[in-house]
């Protein structure tokens, strides 16, 4: 009978350890496409302007207009700017991010 409860109550011990190192490695890891800080991330989780906002201002200056086709071939124009050390095509007419301010005007809410 002892040797019973033994088992199970190593076999417990082992269960809950492996909840305690696992359970916080998982919430760590977050989901794939998670909004990080909520700021510069598309649908697919992917951070910031595309490389082809990039390469459209290769060889110019700041505040030159530039355009790219974007991979789902639409027209994109801008007008080149600095980011760190390089420089990037910000859109004339960015499309609105879901859940910001255009979304949340339309329901009355606040960002």
């Amino acid at each position: 009978m002892n040797s019973k409860w033994s088992k199970k109550f190593t076999a417990g011990i082992i269960v809950l350890l492996i909840m305690v190192c696992f359970i916080p490695a998982l919430a760590l890891a977050g989901a794939p496409g998670d909004q990080r800080q909520g700021k510069g991330f598309d649908m697919k989780g992917h951070h910031g302007p595309p490389p082809e906002a990039y390469t459209a201002c290769e060889g110019k200056n700041a505040g030159d207009t530039a355009q790219f086709v974007s991979p789902r071939g639409e027209t994109v124009t801008g007008t080149c700017e600095k980011e760190g050390d390089r420089l990037v095509l910000r859109p004339d007419h960015p499309k609105p991010r879901p859940g910001g301010e255009a979304e949340n005007a339309q329901r009355g809410t606040q960002e």
